[in-house]
């Protein structure tokens, strides 16, 4: 049990605060009095941090911590909890622990009763989220894939029936292979890629996977994708329609998979839940 009533005692205090994720207007004033009024401030990348502290008239002390340090640097942020000290975790851009280093400092520090203080800011998963024209609650954050194909499709197998819209975030050069991934395993369905968020380069587009995926060669930039979550439309469907379909196109002489594939882009059904049903009656 830990009840922390943040501005009533006089504990040390690790403040995760946000920065911008493109546009460093939407820097908000209390987080630049935070930043001011800390001890020390964590960084991800001490010189992206730096160069956002000078913009501000920001002197105070910046140390690193970074994910590849994660360990190491969470035993001294707790060394200076314990001297009186307080922290600012920043990353850099967007919210600390989204995607981003934090997880293991945070965890410490709660489960030995200091102050974490959460301040409000830059999100660019609840930008992309609120903006994509896609179903807003519930949702569900996933963040980054694993970059091997095999691992991606069996993490997108797991969560391929959370009835929830999803977010991801892919790096550029692996958006096209990840999409493709996600048609595969998730079927056709409605989706948002957000890129350059906040920036002059802003670009939301909307569609299907398969359409998305026919705009999304040489993308650039800071890349989120929402994806509808899975809708239970089994009962809505013919499944025995869809079947003499499937024998239609094997009797013209395609393979078992072609003519789950044919049928699926020509009804809009899921491929998978096709080949399921199709393996079930045999």
């Amino acid at each position: 049990m830990n009840r922390q009533k943040s501005f009533k005692n006089e504990k040390p205090t690790i403040f995760i605060v946000p920065t911008p994720i493109g546009n460093l207007d939407e820097m908000t004033p209390r987080a630049i009095d935070i930043l001011k009024r800390v001890d020390v401030i964590a960084a991800e990348d001490t010189r992206v941090t730096l160069s956002l502290l000078k913009k501000f008239d920001i002197n105070t002390r910046v140390i690193q911590h970074q994910a590849h340090n994660e360990q190491e640097s969470s035993i001294g942020l707790l060394k200076l909890l314990t001297q009186g000290y307080n922290i600012a975790l920043v990353s850099d851009a967007g919210y600390p622990l989204i995607s981003d280093p934090g997880q293991n400092i945070v965890n410490i520090a709660t489960s030995m009763g200091y102050n974490v203080v959460p301040l409000s800011g830059s999100n660019a998963a609840l930008n992309a989220l609120v903006a994509s024209g896609l179903q807003v609650q519930p949702f569900a954050f996933i963040g980054f894939l694993n970059s091997s194909s095999n691992e991606r499709r069996k993490e997108l197998n797991y969560y391929k029936t959370l009835p929830m819209t999803m977010i991801f975030h892919e790096a550029p050069h692996r958006i096209e292979k990840m999409l493709k991934d996600a048609l595969d395993i998730l079927g056709n369905r409605r989706a948002c890629l957000a890129r350059e968020i906040t920036k002059c380069h802003e670009e939301f587009i909307r569609g299907t996977i398969e359409e998305i995926l026919l705009e999304c060669n040489n993308l650039k930039g800071e890349i989120v994708l929402v994806i509808d979550g899975y809708k239970d439309d089994t009962r809505a469907i013919d499944m025995s329609e869809i079947m003499k379909l499937v024998d239609e196109k094997i009797n013209l002489g395609l393979s078992t998979k072609d003519a789950i594939k044919e049928v699926s882009k020509f009804t809009g059904v899921n491929k998978n839940k096709i080949y399921e049903f199709f393996h079930s009656k045999l």
